[in-house]
């Protein structure tokens, strides 16, 4: 099949997730066309089943805001025409979907046909979508994509609750590749992050509120009272400066790493002995899927699709959001036997191979399929 691939090209879940499975997809025979406005963070190659096309937003002093939606869905039509792609695949709601119907509506004034699948990954329903300036937006592009798939059964869940959906939603999981997180190294340098006795403790996200930076800082801070440990705090986003004072006010600075966005995740992980992700809210929860699949346990909040990847009590603990004491409790009780650490880090890489790629990606190439078929019916 040719399918364009449209999302955003950040650090983000949805843009990784769309990135991992355009790259699986070529892989597997398949021509894949990324379309977006950079090219995606994880496309570091090319190839001749792999192409990226820009999405350029010409400046005109009319527009307050430039409108990227009507610039992406131009380049759809553009796209399909000229590489005969056979479906769309977008990962967002708003704009993709937005767009990709538009795209498709000017085709069909052509006798093109394209159907789109719309993958939902979580604040583009939980935040964007539900806010009532976008909601009629996100209903209508919602009903009018040929197929519907949401990154866990808790997203699905929330947007049945939200808006007033028609149409099929599948529950298709983010996935890992868990061949790129086997050690590709023989010294993942732990003794430049910290000594012996020391344990490592993980954060990665994009610092925004709802990652609920302040918890991950306090946590680590009772758990550094118990035991020596350090933390390493990996992103950026608004939430970093926060972050980085309340260490200031606490006096763990010195205990504390800010590496910024990272292309080494593999390596932090190769080291690190928990992981901490107490946010407000997850579709799914990626980054503990991609920590869990390097071997560490992860310490979470009991919320969204969180549940559905870190198994209380087998991968790590789930506590109740915003229960400093619990997650501190949790944390210790891991990291404080040898024995007890290693077989958390054994079940949590046991529990991660139920996402492996090689699994979920099918799930992917039977809905285009079946999307295919149901289209040329129609």
């Amino acid at each position: 099949m040719r399918i364009g691939i449209v999302c955003y090209p950040t650090f983000g879940g949805s843009g990784v997730v769309a990135t991992e499975l355009g790259l699986e997809l070529s892989k597997r025979g398949h021509e894949i066309h990324f379309i977006t406005y950079n090219q995606p963070v994880r496309l570091e190659l090319l190839s001749h089943n792999v192409h990226y096309h820009e999405v350029n937003v010409p400046e005109y002093p009319l527009f307050h805001y430039q409108p990227y939606e009507l610039a992406l869905s131009s380049k759809l039509v553009d796209m399909v025409k000229l590489h005969q792609i056979e479906i769309l695949h977008v990962h967002y709601a708003i704009p993709h979907a937005y767009a990709a119907y538009m795209a498709k509506k000017m085709l069909q004034e052509e006798g093109i046909y394209i159907p789109f699948v719309t993958t939902l990954h979580g604040t583009d329903i939980t935040l964007v979508g539900s806010h009532p300036f976008y909601k009629t937006a996100v209903t209508f592009s919602i009903n009018k994509s040929d197929a519907v798939t949401s990154v866990s059964q808790s997203l699905k869940d929330d947007t049945l609750r939200l808006f007033d959906i028609k149409n099929d939603i599948h529950v298709v999981p983010n996935f890992i590749d868990l061949e790129r997180h086997e050690p590709h190294f023989t010294d993942c340098q732990r003794a430049m992050m910290a000594t012996d006795d020391e344990r490592i403790i993980t954060h990665i996200s994009n610092f925004r509120e709802v990652k609920q930076i302040p918890d991950v800082i306090r946590v680590f801070y009772n758990i550094q009272k118990q035991i020596p440990a350090k933390l390493m705090m990996v992103g950026e986003g608004p939430e970093r400066e926060p972050a980085e004072l309340l260490c200031e006010e606490l006096g763990i600075t010195d205990k504390v790493i800010f590496f910024g966005n990272s292309n080494e995740i593999d390596k932090i992980l190769c080291f690190s002995d928990l992981f901490l992700l107490p946010s407000l809210t997850e579709s799914f929860g990626l980054s503990a899927l991609e920590a869990m699949a390097s071997g560490v346990p992860v310490i979470s909040s009991n919320t969204g699709g969180i549940p559905e990847v870190n198994v209380h009590g087998v991968s790590g603990f789930l506590s109740e959001i915003n229960d400093i004491d619990d997650m501190t409790k949790n944390a210790l009780y891991i990291l404080t036997d040898s024995n007890r650490l290693s077989e958390f880090k054994a079940n949590a890489k046991g529990v991660s191979k139920r996402f492996d790629i090689h699994q979920i990606v099918p799930k992917y190439e039977k809905i285009y399929e079946d999307t295919l078929k149901k289209c040329m019916i129609l």
